[in-house]
């Protein structure tokens, strides 16, 4: 097939029964991973159940990239462009599949079953394309694309597609915020606090005062900065002069590098500061991976809008937002990418209410429509190059300023 003799028409209403005749695929994938829900890098059910469907599809996997052994890479083809749907299915404690991750698992096997049957891989006159679905396990813990970013997993992927269900259609809203929680911990010297405080020196005096100087930062810094903290150890016996002290903070902001290059050097200059003026030794330890804002691509978020409209979908006003963190971000920043939502119904996220609508006809139906718009914009990807030339230059700009 040449990509100048395609018949676009044809190839999208392809996609569309297709995906819709992988409906009881979605189902038992959905149903499946409801039934056997399981915690970031412990998704061995989840990746098991995923791979030998692929592979039953023709896709050849290689598993446990990055060092992430629920992790997978199925591909089918080697040519260019390559294009990969994203899966997640981890799920969260006591919960279950809260955030719906069973349904972005089998939304990204059905679109990349659906795209590689009608467009097989090396069909295009240049050899093309590469269908790839990638298992990305532990968004709600480590971030294992934050990870797998980092090891280059997504260096040699065109463009990379992701949906999440929730309670209305979307193309992206600029929600995902850039995170980097830092645990900083005093030491000092412990001593009775009755009969000889002045042997001791105060690790807590010094977390005190750090805490509340990091917490008023907020009056000097820019308005999409949230910064939120606790103190995990403050001592062991309120008659010890405590030698140790121990906080957390969650330090987000919309923009990786204020967050990088501003925040975080302003927050450890509070805590060495107080650590100064105790006499208190202070350590830095990110007990969290970077994960980054995520960087909306104009040329996908038209894409996925055009492709809501042609299954039928009426999308409402895009709608502001702050605060939540994927990682998906850094994602972002690496290959043009887009996440998309999806509605499933009115529960929210991270309750069981919202892991029993993954099971609903509506949650398998919607999911089977976000396989498609996705599917779609994959297609439109590939038949017009230009588009992905285009997303590629803006990502290109983005990274340079």
């Amino acid at each position: 097939m040449k990509k100048e003799a395609c018949d676009r028409d044809r190839i999208r209403k392809q996609i569309v029964e297709t995906a819709k005749v992988l409906r009881p695929l979605v189902s038992d994938i959905a149903v499946s991973l409801y039934e056997h829900p399981e915690t970031g890098l412990n998704e061995y059910f989840a990746a098991d159940k995923l791979v030998g469907i692929l592979e039953e599809n023709g896709f050849q996997v290689e598993r446990g990239l990055a060092g992430l052994p629920t992790s997978f890479f199925a591909r089918k083809g080697t040519g260019k462009p390559a294009i990969a749907f994203m899966a997640e299915y981890d799920a969260l404690p006591a919960i279950g599949h809260g955030c719906g991750h069973n349904l972005m698992a089998a939304c990204a096997v059905a679109a990349g079953i659906a795209c590689s049957s009608v467009i097989p891989a090396g069909s295009l006159s240049d050899g093309g394309p590469s269908w790839i679905v990638l298992g990305t396990p532990a968004e709600e813990t480590v971030g294992g694309k934050v990870i797998m970013s980092e090891q280059g997993v997504f260096d040699d992927i065109d463009a990379a597609f992701i949906a999440h269900p929730g309670q209305r259609d979307s193309v992206g809203g600029g929600v995902a915020w850039a995170s980097h929680p830092i645990e900083i911990t005093f030491h000092g010297r412990s001593a009775h606090a009755g009969g000889n405080p002045q042997g001791g020196i105060n690790a807590l005096d010094a977390c005190v005062q750090a805490y509340i100087a990091i917490r008023n930062l907020r009056h000097s810094l820019r308005d999409d900065v949230r910064i939120a903290g606790i103190i995990t150890h403050g001592g062991d016996a309120q008659n010890i002069i405590p030698d140790k002290a121990v906080m957390r903070f969650t330090l987000r902001c919309t923009d990786w590098r204020y967050l990088e290059d501003v925040i975080i050097p302003r927050v450890k200059r509070c805590a060495e500061g107080a650590a100064l003026a105790n006499g208190t030794t202070v350590e830095f330890r990110h007990h969290e991976n970077l994960f980054r804002d995520t960087l909306e691509h104009p040329v996908l978020k038209e894409l996925a809008r055009k492709n809501f409209e042609y299954i039928g979908h009426e999308l409402n006003q895009e709608t502001g937002g702050g605060g939540g963190v994927t990682d998906v971000g850094n994602v972002t920043w690496v290959t043009p990418s887009i996440q998309i939502g999806f509605r499933i119904g009115d529960a929210r996220g991270h309750s069981t209410d919202m892991a029993d609508a993954t099971v609903t006809d509506q949650g398998i139906d919607a999911t089977v429509d976000a396989a498609s718009v996705l599917s779609l914009c994959a297609v439109d990807l590939l038949l017009e190059p230009e588009l992905l030339a285009e997303a590629k230059e803006y990502l290109r700009k983005k990274v340079q300023g």
